[in-house]
């Protein structure tokens, strides 16, 4: 089974997971400020949920790519949707600040 670490923690996954749902289910704060109550919810479409992800993931998909690629986001920054994301291996994952999480400033890291 997969390992993702994320703020401190290490936790399984069942292989084809969704990231997002696990960092959640498994207590990561995901969300930068009001993004945890407006967000959508996993359909992709809002860019609050984006993380550095380093380890075995799903290709992005159009949807993803589409998103990332609008304003505040770059896509030179690297960063992928969880809710749009399937662990395929181990993962790091590291949340940066901002709204959309697509600040320069580290709000958590794997290690904590």
């Amino acid at each position: 089974m997969p390992k993702v670490t994320a703020q401190g923690k290490t936790f399984e996954c069942a292989s084809g997971a969704n990231l997002r749902k696990v960092l959640l289910e498994n207590g990561i704060p995901l969300y930068n400020g009001q993004a945890a109550l407006m967000n959508c919810r996993g359909i992709g479409t809002c860019g609050t949920c984006a993380v550095k992800v380093e380890g075995e993931v799903s290709e992005a998909s159009w949807r993803e790519k589409a998103r990332l690629g609008l304003p505040p986001h770059s896509p030179s920054k690297n960063l992928r949707l969880a809710c749009q994301t399937k662990v395929l291996g181990d993962v790091q994952v590291t949340k940066f600040d901002g709204m959309w999480g697509q600040g320069n400033q580290t709000v958590w890291t794997p290690q904590a």
